[in-house]
């Protein structure tokens, strides 16, 4: 399957998943050319958070990895699909997996109680605009105490006029969070402004 075949759909089949034996064939290289792929779609926003901006080929990847690890038949295929086919991205939005990632358990669990909220505070500002993201409604990413998930999975609904700005070539990014225990912006580099515009009809 073609790269570019992979970037331009949108949901995930089992006719698309690769058997076993040809997957264990081909991981290692497979593997080296995601690499390559998310390094533009990747960002760091304050000191704990990473913006993860997925597409068809890291959540094929991610179900390919899951299925090799685990080797649960259809079965686990069918829970897969369920779970990574919405963090597509549908051609007007961006999709994000933002993890906040401290090695030590309780500085992580004290940080994590005063998040709350956080996953409806993040946005990306672009030549005028500002797109809210949409937290994914599997779950609540929030507890009723206030304490957030360390993994939050977030979309960004753009109007076709927003697309349209976005894609302009040197347009300047800033993706961040407005939230009054965690206000950290970083702006998006060139090449991953380019990569991000892909994921758009």
């Amino acid at each position: 399957m073609s790269t570019q075949a992979m970037t331009m759909k949108r949901e995930i089949t089992p006719a698309d998943i690769w058997p076993l034996d040809r997957y264990s064939a081909e991981r290692k290289s497979l593997k080296k050319a995601l690499v390559e792929k998310k390094r533009d779609r990747r960002l760091d926003v304050g000191p704990f958070a990473t913006f993860y901006f997925e597409n068809y080929d890291t959540m094929w990847s991610q179900i390919q990895e899951m299925l090799w690890i685990e080797k649960g038949g259809e079965e686990q295929l069918a829970d897969e699909l369920s779970a990574y086919n919405p963090l597509i991205p549908q051609g007007s939005e961006l999709v994000a997996t933002v993890m906040f990632e401290i090695d030590d358990k309780p500085r992580r669990e004290a940080f994590l109680a005063k998040l709350g909220g956080i996953e409806e505070t993040a946005f990306i500002e672009f030549d005028g605009e500002r797109v809210m993201a949409v937290p994914e409604a599997d779950v609540d990413r929030t507890t009723a105490d206030g304490k957030a998930s360390s993994v939050q999975f977030l979309h960004f609904p753009f109007t076709a006029e927003q697309k349209e700005k976005f894609r302009k070539p040197d347009t300047r990014v800033i993706v961040g969070f407005e939230h009054s225990a965690y206000s950290h912006m970083s702006v998006l580099s060139e090449a991953g402004r380019a990569a991000l515009a892909e994921d758009f009809d």
